[in-house]
């Protein structure tokens, strides 16, 4: 049996880290839609996926990407659950990928339906960085992909 890929986008996890720990947010361009869904919703599909039988899952592809949100609607939500003194910084670009994915498919053949919303991510986030939870996420390369390859020497 081969389990469905998803794509994650970490949008909520930086704003929400940037917003704490900066006080600023900068959104690059901020139209793009990106599809969300809280991590506690994807462990719960995962565990879905695990007991379904495997003709209900072999071969077979989904999007699980509720909340379809435009890149600066993440940030604004943000910044109402960190506080009114977080800036975001619009800024131009030339990178205009935008996201837009409709699980209806999951939620219709296998009843799949999140229950928790961006908002909570947000708040989650937010709590695990002012208690300390996060080691030093503006720095540490745990935390970035491209320089944690670079520090483990991976092409």
């Amino acid at each position: 049996m081969r389990l469905p890929r998803l794509r994650l986008d970490l949008t909520v996890n930086i704003l929400t880290s940037h917003a704490v720990n900066n006080n600023r947010i900068t959104v690059f361009g901020g139209e793009q839609l990106r599809p969300n869904l809280h991590v506690e919703d994807m462990t719960d599909l995962y565990l879905m996926l695990l007991d379904a039988p495997d003709e209900v899952v072999d071969r077979k592809v989904w999007n699980a990407g509720y909340q379809n949100l435009k890149v600066r609607e993440i940030a604004d939500m943000v910044r109402d659950k960190v506080g009114p003194e977080v800036e975001i910084a619009v800024t131009p670009t030339d990178d205009h990928r935008s996201y837009h994915v409709s699980s209806e498919k999951i939620r219709r053949d296998l009843g799949f339906v999140p229950r928790h919303t961006v908002e909570d991510a947000i708040e989650g986030l937010r709590d695990a960085f002012v208690g300390g939870l996060v080691g030093d996420p503006m720095s540490d390369d745990r935390y970035y992909n491209i320089k944690r390859m670079q520090a483990l020497r991976l092409q």
